[in-house]
């Protein structure tokens, strides 16, 4: 029931932590390389190499997205993404059986992470979607699938990852 995704980051390094999950009981992975996992020291295991564990996490979720047809509510803007969507989700879950990111994954990988929830009991999403640099709204938004989209603002906030306030409001 477990598919643990060997995520790299800055710091940590997922595939470091397969040998432990295996000990614990999981036997699904998807991995980024396969020089170690091999059948004779992880039988019963199977292991799905792809280039990119995000992207493959990414893929995965935007498949799943595709399953259901249900109207989704995204929400994007430097500040105000978290309160804007908890806002509607208070006017709506009378009407609505929704679901949302929880907190606020609304990263490159809480985005899918919060979409992976869906199921066929809901009728409405609402998803926040962050970025900090060009070229990551549009795999969101692939994830996503929104059919109304709310924009907060334009702030200082991550602003690092962008040419100006102006690159920074079109990649949004």
């Amino acid at each position: 029931n477990t598919l643990f995704f060997a995520l790299k980051g800055q710091k940590l390094d997922g595939h470091n932590y397969v040998e432990e999950l295996y000990k614990k009981g999981v036997r699904n992975f998807v991995v980024a390389h396969d020089k170690e996992f091999t059948e004779e020291k992880y039988p019963d295991s199977n292991f799905i190499l792809v280039k990119d564990c995000i992207v493959g996490l990414q893929k995965l979720a935007a498949y799943h997205r595709s399953k259901f047809n249900l109207p989704v509510i995204a929400v994007t803007g430097s500040n105000g993404k978290t309160v804007v969507k908890e806002w509607l989700y208070q006017l709506l879950h009378d009407d609505y059986n929704i679901v949302r990111n929880p907190k606020s994954y609304n990263s490159q990988i809480g985005v899918p992470l919060s979409v992976w929830l869906i199921n066929s009991d809901h009728d409405l999403g609402i998803f926040e979607a962050g970025i900090s640099e060009s070229g990551e709204m549009d795999k969101l938004e692939k994830i996503i699938k929104p059919d109304i989209g709310i924009f907060t603002n334009v702030g200082e906030a991550h602003s690092e990852g962008f040419l100006s306030a102006r690159h920074k409001t079109k990649e949004k």
